[in-house]
């Protein structure tokens, strides 16, 4: 009887994560996708893993210098860079060793406390739900700011976090994830006027953005790609709704049914487009959208560069620079901005 039918391959990365017909999920060592080359050492940075969500076993990552004080600012208090992993929302994970490596040298060079966010990983838990737990998690970081250190605070974030310095980031899926969790945050912020943790900024790296129709950079894709569209529109498949296209809001944050952002007072936003990317052109597109709105945006293109460059080549010349744009960023607006 076709009812007893063995279940079958639906969607497959292969080696890593397959799943199948009766909704089941197979995974693999998703070791095999990363750089066999070993990662240096990041030294000058404690960091430890604080639960933030009991009901879903979620945890973060905390970061924060031996020496928790800015040269910039000559304040004992960092400002604080939330982050999300990459993954298509189907893979990674925030104990990664190449996004544990990116988060040690943001904290060490920027510096900065960083949190390296865990979230609920699709097709077992398809979208939006790892956007209710980037939710979740601005939930708890917005009450560590309000118990503070006499209030049974996180000790770490009391004694070194500017709540009021706070900047939302991610790389690829994680980059998305940032987007809709800054809009919730913005949509909410002039109610909280008077709270301690302030959203100051968020920076989209390689975005995890998709649509219906396709864009120049996804039918003429650069050569030697790191993210093919046919791998793009597999993840796009098995993290949003069943039956959803990539039009879907959280896939399209300009899509026909995607609530408009003109009247959503966004902080400045920092975008990171690799050239040889078949997002690329998401992202391109996202900033003139945004600049149309009027929104403060800064565009980061790095020529022959990948998607996740980042993270892939943590210690390369362009992660390098990015380092520096990241702290200018960060540090805007404070004295000798040349000196960063």
């Amino acid at each position: 009887m076709a009812g007893d039918a063995a279940p079958h391959v639906v969607e497959d990365v292969p080696g890593v994560l397959q799943l199948l017909s009766d909704g089941s999920v197979v995974r693999g060592d998703e070791s095999v996708l990363w750089p066999k080359d070993p990662l240096p050492d990041v030294h000058g940075v404690q960091w430890k893993d604080v639960l933030y969500h009991a009901a879903h076993a979620l945890s973060v990552r905390v970061y924060r210098p031996e020496s928790s004080s800015s040269s910039v600012t000559g304040s004992s208090k960092l400002p604080v860079l939330v982050y999300f992993h990459g993954g298509g929302y189907c893979l990674g994970s925030y104990t990664q060793p190449h996004f544990h490596t990116y988060c040690l040298r943001v904290a060490a060079e920027l510096p900065a406390v960083v949190l390296s966010v865990q979230y609920r990983l699709a097709p077992e838990h398809r979208l939006p739900a790892a956007i209710e737990d980037g939710a979740a998690f601005l939930s708890w970081l917005r009450r560590q700011a309000e118990l503070g250190a006499g209030g049974g605070a996180d000790l770490w974030l009391a004694e070194s976090a500017d709540f009021a310095r706070t900047f939302i980031s991610g790389a690829s899926a994680g980059a998305n994830l940032a987007h809709h969790v800054t809009v919730q945050a913005a949509s909410t912020q002039t109610q909280l006027a008077a709270h301690p943790l302030r959203v100051a900024g968020y920076v989209l790296m390689s975005a995890f953005f998709g649509g219906a129709d396709r864009t120049a950079a996804e039918v003429n894709p650069p050569l030697d790609v790191t993210l093919t569209v046919d791998g793009a529109d597999k993840l796009w498949r098995m993290s949003l709704p069943v039956g959803a296209s990539r039009d879907h809001p959280v896939a399209n944050p300009f899509g026909p049914e995607s609530p408009s952002l003109a009247p959503v007072d966004l902080p400045p936003v920092l975008l990171v487009a690799p050239e040889n990317d078949v997002l690329r052109d998401h992202v391109l597109g996202y900033a003139a959208r945004l600049r149309e709105m009027g929104k403060a945006v800064e565009v980061a293109e790095f020529v022959g560069e990948r998607h996740g460059f980042s993270v892939l080549q943590p210690f390369s010349e362009p992660a390098n620079e990015l380092m520096r744009v990241l702290r200018r960023f960060v540090y805007a607006g404070f004295a000798h901005p040349t000196a960063l």
